[in-house]
Formats: C-alpha cells, sequence, structure tokens
C-alpha cells in the first residue's frame, strides 16, 4: 500500500519535471484553455509512459519546490473529460494529500495517469489543439508530435523504485492516526474505523442531531493509510454511515431565496472495502435542482451581475449590494440550475474580485463552484 504523500515527496525529489512527472502551481479545469491545457499534459504523459505510472503533483511552486498548497478538489468526474476528448484514455485519478503545514483546507494534488499502453491523441478539437494532435513529453515539456510515432517504455524501473520507497508501515499510519485525533482536529467530534484489518478511516466535524440522525459541518475525512483526504467541505451537511466493509457519505447542500432555505441531497459516495486489499469509490449524483420563478431570477440574475462588475471596477457598494453580495454565490448558483448559462462563468470571472473583498463570501463562492461541478460537468 503506497503512502501518497512520501510518493509526492519522493517525487519532488527529482527536482526538474521530467517524462514520467510534472508539477504545476495549480491546475484550473473550469474553462476551455485550463482543460486543454490539462489534457494535453496527460497525454503527453500517458504516451512516455505507457508500461507504468506518471504523475503530476498540483500545488507546488516550480521554480523553488516549495509545497503551497491548493484547494480540496472533489471532482470525481474528471474520467469523463479525458474519455470525451482523448483516443485510447488512460486511466486517471486525482487525489487530495494533506500536508502538516498546509493552512486548514489546504492540499496537495496528486494526480495519477496510468496509460492503456495503446497512443493517446486528442478525439477532437480543443482550445488552440487539433483533434488528431499526439503529445510527447521531452524533458519537462509536452510537446506535440506527428501521429505515425512509436512508443517507448524508459522509465519503468524508476517508477517502481519511486513507488516502492513511498510503501507504507504501521509506524506512519499510527502516527497519522494520532495527528488527526489529537492534533489537527482537537476541537471537534472525531473517530476512526478499521476496514478489513488494513484500512484506517479517521473523521472528524461539527455534529448536529435531528431526529435519530446525525449530521456533520466542518467535514474532514481520511484514508489514513495512503494519506488521502477522501472529503472536505466548510459548509455543508452530511451525513456518515458506517457497516463492516463500506464507508458511505451522503452530502447536502442548502439552497433557497430570501428565507426559503432547504437542504436537498447532493451525492452519495460509497468506499467498499475488500478482502484482497483494494477498495472502490462508487459516487452517484442524488441532485434535483429546485425551480424558481424565472422573472424573479432574471432581476437577481442581473442584480448579481451589476454588483461583480462594480467590485471590478472598484466602485463603493451600496447597502443593498453589501446585503445582495452575501447571498450572492448561492443565487448566482440557483440562477445556473435553473438554465442561466452564464452564472458559471461569471463567477468563475470574477472569483478574485470576490476574493478580494471578502473571504468569507470567497470561501461560498467557491463552494458553489464545487457543486457546479458535481451536478454540471462541461
Amino acid at each position: 500500500m503506497i503512502n501518497k504523500r512520501l510518493l509526492v515527496k519522493n517525487l519532488l525529489s527529482h527536482n526538474d519535471e521530467n517524462s514520467f512527472y510534472d508539477k504545476k502551481r495549480y491546475v484550473n479545469i473550469g474553462d476551455k484553455e485550463g482543460k486543454a491545457k490539462f489534457l494535453k499534459h496527460v497525454c503527453a504523459l500517458a504516451n512516455s509512459n505507457p508500461f507504468n505510472n506518471s504523475f503530476i503533483v498540483v500545488g507546488v511552486e516550480d521554480a523553488t519546490n516549495e509545497i503551497l498548497g491548493v484547494d480540496f478538489f472533489d471532482d470525481s468526474k474528471i474520467q469523463n473529460l479525458v474519455n470525451a476528448y482523448l483516443s485510447n484514455p488512460p486511466m486517471i485519478s486525482y487525489e487530495n494529500i494533506p500536508f502538516p503545514n498546509l493552512p486548514e483546507g489546504k492540499v496537495v494534488g496528486l494526480v495519477t495517469i496510468k496509460s492503456t499502453g495503446a497512443l493517446c491523441a486528442l478525439r477532437k478539437n480543443i482550445w488552440k489543439y487539433w483533434g488528431g494532435t499526439v503529445f510527447f513529453r521531452e524533458g519537462s515539456i509536452s510537446m506535440p508530435q506527428s501521429f505515425n510515432v512509436e512508443i517507448k517504455d524508459v522509465n519503468a524501473s524508476i517508477v517502481a523504485e519511486i513507488e516502492q520507497h513511498a510503501s507504507n508501515n504501521i509506524e506512519l499510519t499510527l502516527d497519522g492516526v494520532i495527528d488527526f485525533l489529537n492534533n489537527r482536529h482537537a476541537d471537534l467530534e472525531s473517530s476512526y474505523k478499521v476496514f478489513k484489518e488494513q484500512f484506517v478511516v479517521c473523521w472528524a466535524g461539527q455534529t448536529k442531531k435531528v431526529n435519530e440522525n446525525v449530521y456533520y459541518s466542518r467535514l474532514d475525512i481520511e484514508l489514513i493509510n495512503e494519506q488521502v483526504k477522501l472529503f472536505y467541505s466548510a459548509l455543508d451537511e452530511v451525513e456518515v454511515t458506517v457497516t463492516e466493509d463500506m464507508f458511505t457519505i451522503t452530502e447536502y447542500v442548502q439552497l433557497g431565496l430570501n428565507d426559503q432555505q432547504k437542504y436537498y441531497p447532493l451525492e452519495k459516495v460509497v468506499i467498499k472495502f475488500k478482502n484482497n486489499g483494494t477498495y472502490k469509490i462508487d459516487s452517484t449524483l442524488l441532485f434535483e435542482p429546485p425551480q424558481f420563478d424565472r422573472k424573479m431570477l432574471y432581476h437577481i440574475f442581473n442584480n448579481n451581475n451589476s454588483i461583480l462588475e462594480k467590485l471590478k471596477k472598484g466602485v463603493t457598494l451600496n447597502a443593498q449590494n453589501k446585503k445582495d453580495i452575501k447571498n450572492l454565490p448561492a443565487t448566482h448558483l440557483i440562477c445556473f440550475l435553473n438554465g442561466f448559462e452564464g452564472a458559471k462563468q461569471m463567477l468563475e470571472d470574477y472569483r478574485w474580485f470576490v476574493k478580494e473583498y471578502d473571504l468569507k463570501i470567497y470561501r461560498s463562492l467557491k463552494e458553489a463552484l464545487r457543486i457546479l461541478r458535481k451536478v454540471k460537468y462541461a
């Protein structure tokens, strides 16, 4: 079993990016350009490593190798993006790796790419890259090459050695459990569960009981053996169910206009642990978006866009604007779910102006975008 934190450290010890490993300060797949660049690197790494894993480490300063971290990212549909745009798409996973010195909510992203062994190419046009283009790694750069090229295995032994040096042990597991329960989450109600005598899952959050059900907010869940953060949210209501071989997370999101707020089931994630030392994660989208009066939503949508433009131009907000902007992420989310396609892009384009204005509202905006990734992948 691989300790992913050790794996990241071992990859970073190869200071220069190469044909089996790339590092990024951040990855943006919220727009066409960001998706295209991400797909280019995935394609290049898959072709340069046809018979072993390759990796992208996200949240690292390229020049200095300093670990700065990125926001927790839980897009379970990232494989869909790869399948849609690449021929012979590799298997891909994005895991969130906690590091002790990072702020709360920040992690290092680890993208693992496993080639099918066949030549990977762009299936269709995206941004400035043409369908049919093939990418390979040349040193630390992903470069287009002609289609009739031969893929070669040059890194299998190097990657195998790196993964072997990242093997987990009992000491690391125990240290991880104690650190999670006693240090990082001493102020929260925390628990742990051992599955199949091999896997240790820890979780912590603020709890509230409704009838016979317990719900969490500020929930943090980690698979300690692999040092992988399975779930993190500062705002949502989440229900946790534990059996002998399954750990189930049901996430709810609060939506509504004015004082009419209601919790809606968003997603159910089931982690099933097996006797052969493996586990499988299945996610099911449960969300049915609430519908509201379109005339009222037009007014909200236009008002929100006016406020965002004021932030961009540095115009002082009036008293009503200051009241409305607190609800802007949630109301813009509702607008998008009711057919206002431009609402998502507005949140993406203006997020940094919101961050400069108010960090609490910015956190709500990030939560809105996180929900949109789950319910609308485009």
